[in-house]
């Protein structure tokens, strides 16, 4: 039966109408210490939110990443100052955490004008977690990510990059290679608003406004957050325009003088034109069309921009209550929903390796292949988490409960025909449905209690062992599966148990040292359904061991960590390569990751300070002994900032080292080569200027210019195989842009 899922306005609607209901229980009275409202600054498994606030001046203060000493594995804290002075007003989340060592990726249509696909230690998309505000969110068919669809920059207050599992309570479908927390932002004692306008290359335009309602005294303390959001842009991809609209509420309300209730709701539509495949033009394309050609205004191609388009509506809304109950005893509960919609016309080849008509049949036809691809889910879920508060240390537990639904389908069409369905494929025989690739609903539920305990065991020392049990279920019930094109239905469960070992030692109030060693994992990919029978499938899910060693200091003028690491990744999902009844997807070899990494900000004086970070990164197979493909060998970032009276300024230069785009092929060490990626540099700008507003003297007017890739660098960032070489598909460093922004507050 396929899902149904309710419109996402209506959705939306309900949740605001729920987190305003809750303004009308009243006046209480408000203790600011009873209920732990997010000043904290180490781990978001812990209930961590952001960093505390840091004396002005400070290294802490200006860093645009730092760990804390409180921190049991390597993290990147980044706050809502850095966002605003050197990430793009029109960005999304991975233009903010691409700072931190170890992490990489671009954006092949602009800042914020395509998604993007960061890679963490070599780890891929979907090989790590994302959460907001504590709640893991990603696809269905795998925990994969798309980067402009959910937060922009302007909703995000600050981000705590965790390279590693974390504790026990790390929750998430891919504590296999860490977790990238983003976090909403903090609500204002007094009320405001205002608005930020910003225009760039490529005609790219942004509206922005908000407003915080302050303490409601006349509402028992409740918060009140509205933001809209409006990006529209030609992109610098050649037809690859770009319209988003992001509507945010969130509602913070006491109840009663030791309990917090938090409504958050965010709606995001966005229309855009490009190639399912838009992975880059050939070097034929390239050569004759330039580096950014993509689509073109000829009916009579493949690239034409009225044959490839997409719609895609998200909506994100939760309920979070946070109460203390004396005794030590403290509960943190957030019940969610979220949605993805994708819904997408596309060509089939934009590299002009396959001839128009093909497989369409009748002699001289010229019509255009295509598709009409669904990717149509709705995720339900609540995560609980109790704490006491013990002589010896602190105990925690909790449980995380998720249901996901899906819609998803393919279907040929000829687009020279307008869409109509196209019956042109002949495999297998018989064949159920000659237009459709697939038209398949599935399911994922997990359920997953932990348990740790953070035992002070010494003077400044924490030592924090847990466990976590495991469970998925995934399920397939298709008229027509993906690959082999026959019904199917078909359940798997996939169960492991978690072991976690955290050590925080206190060395000075200034010198800290950690160690962890954690257990991750990642769910089989839905692909590993895509064969007659998976029933012979394992039931194991793919493992990461974790071994690693911390430093962090901080000063006044100086605040610096470094970090050891080795991940052992075992049980690697792969295809028995058999066919039929036979056909199975197995725990074979795994992958050896091993590194460096460090990242300091030093306060010069006279408003100057200096920022830097780097990474060694060594990923490899472990029966072949190569490096995998898509794993940067390194990275590197130098910077530096200036803030004093109405300037503030950082000129960011970061370096993505060499990375094969291609598993390592024994019999091919030529291609291997081939497929290689070197080095690219990027360097970024950022300068504002800030007077006092002439109306509202403690509020600002803010100018601020941002050039991105200031070098005017166009090295290739990727290369994707095509049928032939040829064929092969290449994305570059998008050329110098600007941004300038005009924001009023009142």
């Amino acid at each position: 039966m396929r899902p149904t899922l309710p419109l996402v306005r209506t959705r939306l609607s309900q949740i605001i109408s729920l987190a305003l209901l809750s303004l009308a229980v009243g006046p209480e009275a408000y203790a600011a210490d009873a209920v732990d409202l997010g000043s904290v600054n180490v781990s978001a498994a812990a209930g961590a939110y952001r960093p505390k606030e840091a004396a002005k001046g400070t290294a802490s203060a200006i860093a645009p990443t730092q760990s804390s000493l409180l921190a049991t594995q390597p993290q990147s804290v980044i706050t809502r100052e850095f966002i605003e002075k050197s990430v793009a007003p029109t960005g999304d989340y991975s233009a903010i955490v691409n700072i931190a060592p170890s992490l990489s990726g671009t954006a092949a249509n602009g800042p914020g004008l395509s998604e993007t696909k960061t890679t963490m230690r070599g780890f891929k998309d979907d090989q790590y977690n994302i959460t907001f505000d504590g709640i893991p969110w990603g696809d269905t068919n795998n925990p994969a990510h798309h980067s402009t669809s959910f937060f922009p920059a302007s909703v995000i207050g600050g981000a705590v990059v965790e390279r590693g599992p974390g504790n026990a309570s790390n929750l998430g479908f891919a504590t296999f290679g860490g977790t990238i927390n983003l976090f909403s932002k903090k609500p204002a004692q007094e009320m405001g608003y205002g608005f930020t306008t910003s225009f760039g290359t490529w005609n790219t335009r942004l509206y922005s406004a908000y407003y915080e309602s302050g303490r409601l005294q006349n509402a028992g303390d409740a918060t009140v957050q509205l933001n809209y959001n409006h990006l529209q842009s030609d992109g610098y991809l050649t037809g690859n325009t770009i319209k988003s609209d992001n509507y945010t509420v969130k509602v913070q309300k006491p109840l009663g003088d030791a309990t917090l209730l938090t409504a958050f709701a965010s709606f995001n539509d966005i229309k855009y034109t490009q190639n399912d495949n838009g992975n880059g033009p050939t070097l034929a394309q390239s050569a004759q069309f330039g580096k950014n050609y993509s689509l073109n205004d000829d009916p009579t191609s493949f690239n034409y921009t009225g044959f490839n388009y997409t719609t895609k509506k998200t909506d994100f809304a939760y309920l979070r209550l946070q109460s203390s109950w004396g005794a030590g005893w403290n509960t943190d509960n957030s019940l969610y929903t979220y949605a993805y919609d994708n819904q997408t016309i596309s060509s089939t080849d934009p590299t002009g390796a396959t001839a128009p008509g093909t497989k369409i049949g009748g002699v001289g036809n010229k019509d255009i292949p295509g598709i009409d691809k669904q990717n149509k889910y709705r995720v339900y879920g609540d995560m609980f988490k109790a704490t006491k508060q013990l002589d010896a240390g602190l105990a925690r537990v909790g449980i995380w409960l998720e249901k996901s639904d899906s819609d998803r389908h393919q279907y040929d069409l000829d687009l020279t025909k307008g869409n109509i369905r196209d019956p042109r494929e002949t495999k297998p025989t018989p064949l159920q449905q000659p237009s459709v690739l697939f038209d398949q609903q599935s399911s994922v539920t997990t359920a997953q209690p932990f348990a740790e305990f953070e035992w002070a065991a010494g003077p400044g020392l924490t030592v924090t062992p847990g466990v976590k049990f495991v469970n998925i279920t995934r399920s397939v019930d298709a008229l027509i599966n993906q690959t082999t094109r026959l019904p199917q239905n078909a359940s798997t469960s996939y169960r492991t148990t978690l072991p976690f070992l955290t050590i925080n030692q206190q060395l000075t109030p200034a010198l800290a040292v950690y160690a962890q060693y954690a257990k991750g994992f990642q769910i089989p990919d839905l692909k590993s359904f895509y064969i007659a029978n998976p029933s012979q499938n394992s039931s194991d899910p793919q493992k990461s061991t974790n071994y690693q060693l911390g430093i962090v200091g901080k000063s006044d003028r100086f605040t610096w960590d470094a970090d050891l690491y080795q991940i052992d990744f075992t049980n690697k999902y792969v295809s028995n390569n058999l066919t039929g009844a036979d056909a199975a997807f197995v725990n074979l070899g795994g992958v050896t990751y091993k590194g460096i990494e460090a990242q300091g900000t030093y306060v010069i004086g006279s408003g100057f300070s200096v920022y830097a970070n780097g990474s060694v990164n060594q990923a490899k197979s472990a029966e072949t002994g190569q490096t995998i493909a898509n794993a940067p060998q390194m990275t590197a970032a130098l910077g530096g900032l200036y803030g004093a009276g109405p300037w503030s300024a950082s000129l960011i230069y970061k370096v993505t080292g060499s990375a094969h785009q291609t598993e390592y092929d024994a019999t091919k060490p030529a291609d291997y080569d081939y497929y290689k990626v070197q080095a690219y540099k990027n360097a970024d700008l950022g300068v504002s200027y800030s007077i006092r507003n002439p109306f509202l003297g403690s509020k600002l007017l803010k100018l601020q210019l941002n050039v991105f890739n200031l070098l005017d660098k166009q090295d290739i960032t990727s290369i994707t195989a095509g049928k032939t070489r040829p064929f092969d598909q290449y994305l570059y460093q998008v050329p110098r842009s600007m941004q300038i922004s005009a924001k009023a507050d009142f």
